[in-house]
């Protein structure tokens, strides 16, 4: 089921060309089940129509505190009642600074101050309206308050100007309420995560890697993210976007090599305290001794590939004497055959707490996955679902681990 189906989210949409950007976050959000309240200032409907939103969220939208169609002219007060999140988007200037003082003078800020649910901001303007000292005050004043703000970021702006205080895009902002509904049983926590294959060069253009799509590791940083964790994330060769980026609570390294891929994990953990290492890669066990400088020409007859063990990386996590304490760390394994007693057998080897295991053959770069948790003393094997769900579900079981 989706984390969104049956949530009543109310979008309250002040003036600003972003506006057009709802259009697409409302398909989103009906399409993941939510049901979707609209309310727009009497600037926005400059930029989209009422008749628009209403379309595409099935609901009649509401411009005017003093709409007669609904009892007692308290809008205010009836849309804002049984609603789990209620989200300004866009943001105006002008919005931001009603909410921080606790002005209440049209249909939108009088429904900021009557909420009785958590308020997300998405932010839009022009640069040097984001960067003047009254908005960063009003931005900081919101924050105090606990309200999340979603963005900006920088870009191109319809003005033509290039800089901070263009809108998320609407799959940024769908993926911002996501996260903002997930339980945040990682707040304080950081969490090391390496992703994806590792690609050992045979010569300048050839190489040996695997299968990995790195979707598993990318979906546990994402989890991760949304637990309210701060994240490295040490990807190795792969066409993947970082997740939740504008969170700014994840860092991403990308490495090519088992060794590079060893040195950005050691490098991390020496730096910081980490609470959960989160071994996902598909690391190659071995690489070639001595690769060629050259392309390697098929008309050699006589070729012949030396290979040397690749570094033990969860291994090195695991003995690593300067972490005090030391982290979590939960190693994978796909294999293709034998689940449980190969998993098991790493579990042990490796002398770590929890090995997830799953089927490789089956797995790789696919959305949906089957995993089996062994530990020490029990184990148990999940249902198959989507990538995203399975890591929420094993953030949540390990979040009390450390």
């Amino acid at each position: 089921m989706s984390l969104l189906q049956g949530k009543r989210i109310l979008l309250a949409m002040s003036g600003g060309i972003a506006a057009f950007k709802v259009a697409e976050l409302v398909r989103l959000l009906t399409g993941a089940g939510a049901k979707v309240q609209v309310m727009m200032s009497e600037s926005a409907t400059q930029f989209m129509t009422p008749v628009t939103m209403q379309a595409l969220s099935g609901q009649t939208v509401y411009v005017s505190q003093w709409d007669n169609r609904i009892a007692n002219n308290m809008a205010h007060i009836e849309l804002t009642r049984q609603i789990d999140l209620m989200v300004a988007v866009p943001a105006s200037a002008d919005l931001i600074a009603k909410i921080n003082a606790g002005l209440a003078d049209d249909l939108i800020s009088v429904s900021c101050l009557a909420r009785d649910c958590p308020l997300i901001v998405v932010p839009a303007m022009n640069r040097q309206m984001w960067e003047n000292p009254a908005t960063q005050r009003n931005i900081a004043g919101l924050i105090t308050q606990g309200i999340e703000i979603l963005g900006p970021t920088s870009g191109t702006q319809a003005c033509g100007e290039n800089g901070m205080g263009r809108m998320l895009e609407a799959k940024e902002i769908f993926a911002g309420i996501q996260a903002h509904l997930q339980k945040k049983v990682l707040v304080g926590k950081h969490v090391l995560i390496t992703a994806g294959p590792t690609y050992e060069a045979i010569d300048p253009v050839r190489g040996i890697t695997n299968r990995s799509s790195g979707k598993m590791g990318f979906a546990i940083a994402q989890a991760a993210v949304e637990a309210g964790a701060t994240v490295d994330l040490v990807a190795g060769p792969c066409h993947l976007e970082t997740p939740l980026t504008f969170t700014q609570r994840i860092k991403r390294h990308d490495v090519m090599s088992a060794k590079d891929m060893q040195a950005a994990v050691m490098q991390c953990i020496r730096q910081q305290r980490t609470d959960f290492f989160f071994a996902v890669a598909a690391v190659a066990d071995w690489a070639i001794k001595n690769p060629a400088n050259e392309k390697i020409k098929r008309g050699l007859s006589d070729l012949h590939l030396e290979f040397e063990p690749n570094p033990d990386i969860l291994k090195s996590v695991v003995d690593h004497t300067g972490s005090n304490p030391k982290p979590y760390c939960i190693g994978f394994a796909a294999e293709s055959h034998d689940l449980e007693k190969n998993g098991k057998d790493k579990l042990i080897r490796k002398n770590i707490p929890l090995l997830i295991a799953n089927i490789g053959p089956e797995t790789f770069g696919l959305d949906e996955n089957q995993l089996l948790y062994i530990e020490k003393d029990q184990q148990h094997t999940t249902s198959r679902k989507d990538k995203i769900s399975l890591a929420r579900d094993l953030i949540e079981y390990i979040s009390t681990k450390a």
